[in-house]
C-alpha cells in the first residue's frame, strides 16, 4: 500500500510544491488553514520592490544631507569623522530600520510585501513583533542581502535553504521563528466531511494515532473538490488515499465499503476527536484561570487575519444509497 496521490493536485504541509503548498497552520476549531507559504519567486519580487523603495529613500537622504552640508560649509562643523558616522547611521537605518519599522507597525508587511501580497508571521501564525523582526533583519543583512559576510557563498546558502525548507523560510526566518505567507491567498474552505451514519459505530473504535495532518488534509481536499475532477481522476485519487489511510488506521473497514464513504467517515471522526480535545483543554483552562481564555482569544485574534470562510456545500457523493453500497463489493475489493 504505497500509492501516493499526485502532489500537484493535493499538496501537503511540508511538501516543496509551489502553489499547493500549505503553511500548516491550525485554527482554534481544529481545522487546518490552507494558507500558502511564500516561496523564492514571490519573495524575491517583494525584495526588489523594497530595494527600489530603499534606493529612493537613500537619494532623498543624500539630497537633504547635501543641502545641510552646504549650509554649514563655512562653519567647519561637517568634518570627515562626522560625515562617516552619518553615512553609517544612514546605511543601518535603510537596511535594518526600514524592514523592522514596516514589519512591526504594519503587521508584518513592507511596501514590497504589501504589493505582492505577502506577510511575515510567527511560526504559530501570530503577529510578528519587534524582536522577531529585528532578528530576521540582522541575520538578513549579515548573510543574505546585502550579505556582509562572504556575499556569494552566503547567497548560495540562503537560496538553498529557502528552496529546501518545507515552509520556504530563509535563514533569518529560522533564527527569528517566523515565516512569510501569502496574505491574499484564499482562506481554507473549512469543509469537514459529514459522518456516514451506518459507520458511526465502527469509527468510534478507530485508532487514528498514525494518521498525520498532511494525509488528513489531502483527504479533505479530495472530498471538498471532487466536483471539479473528472470521474477517472476522482476514482484514482480516492483509491490512492484509501490505501494510504488504511495503512495507518485500524481496525480495517467493513468489507464492501465505498472509497468516498470510508474517507469521509475517517476524516469526520478525526475532526470530532480534535474538537473534543480542544474543548477539554479549554475547560481545564477556564477552571484553573477563568480570565485566561477570553484574554487569549483577544490576543490571538489580530494575528489570524485569514478567516475561515464557510464553504459552499460539497458535491454530493454517488447517488446510490449508503446501505446498498456497504453490502456490495466494489471492483477490486478483493485486492484490498
Amino acid at each position: 500500500m504505497t500509492a501516493q496521490p499526485p502532489r500537484s493536485a493535493f499538496a501537503r504541509p511540508g511538501s516543496s510544491t509551489g502553489l499547493g503548498a500549505d503553511a500548516g497552520l491550525v485554527s482554534g476549531e481544529a481545522v487546518e488553514l490552507e494558507v500558502r507559504a511564500a516561496r523564492l519567486g514571490s519573495r524575491v519580487l517583494a525584495l526588489l520592490i523594497d530595494i527600489a523603495a530603499q534606493f529612493v529613500i537613500a537619494v532623498l537622504l543624500l539630497i537633504v544631507a547635501g543641502i545641510l552640508i552646504d549650509a554649514f560649509a563655512g562653519t567647519g562643523l561637517p568634518d570627515e569623522a562626522l560625515l562617516t558616522a552619518l553615512q553609517t547611521v544612514g546605511v543601518v537605518l535603510l537596511l535594518v530600520g526600514y524592514p523592522v519599522s514596516w514589519e512591526t507597525l504594519s503587521q508584518g508587511r513592507t511596501p514590497g510585501k504589501l504589493a505582492v501580497g505577502l506577510r511575515v508571521v510567527r511560526d504559530d501564525g501570530g503577529r510578528v513583533g519587534f524582536r522577531q523582526s529585528l532578528t530576521r533583519s540582522l541575520v538578513g543583512v549579515a548573510v543574505e542581502w546585502p550579505g556582509l559576510v562572504l556575499p556569494l557563498l552566503t547567497w548560495a546558502v540562503s537560496v538553498t535553504v529557502m528552496m529546501t525548507d518545507p515552509r520556504g523560510r530563509r535563514l533569518g526566518d529560522l533564527a527569528a521563528g517566523t515565516m512569510v505567507i501569502h496574505d491574499r491567498s484564499p482562506a481554507g474552505s473549512g469543509y469537514v466531511p459529514a459522518m456516514v451514519p451506518p459507520l458511526t459505530g465502527w469509527t468510534r473504535s478507530l485508532d487514528l494515532t498514525r494518521l498525520d495532518d498532511g494525509l488528513a488534509l489531502a483527504v479533505r481536499q479530495l472530498l471538498s473538490r471532487s466536483g471539479t475532477l473528472t470521474e477517472s481522476a476522482r476514482l484514482r485519487l480516492a483509491r490512492s488515499l484509501w490505501a494510504e489511510v488504511a495503512a495507518v488506521t485500524s481496525p480495517p473497514p467493513p468489507p464492501g465499503m465505498a472509497d468516498w464513504a470510508y474517507l469521509a467517515a475517517v476524516h469526520a471522526e478525526r475532526h470530532t476527536r480534535a474538537r473534543q480535545r480542544l474543548a477539554r483543554t479549554r475547560s481545564v483552562s477556564t477552571t484553573l484561570w477563568p480570565e485566561l481564555v477570553p484574554a487569549a482569544a483577544e490576543a490571538t485574534a489580530p494575528g489570524l487575519t485569514w478567516p475561515v470562510r464557510p464553504a459552499a456545500p460539497p458535491p454530493s457523493p454517488p447517488q446510490a444509497p449508503v446501505a446498498p453500497v456497504l453490502a456490495a463489493t466494489p471492483q477490486g475489493g478483493a485486492d484490498r
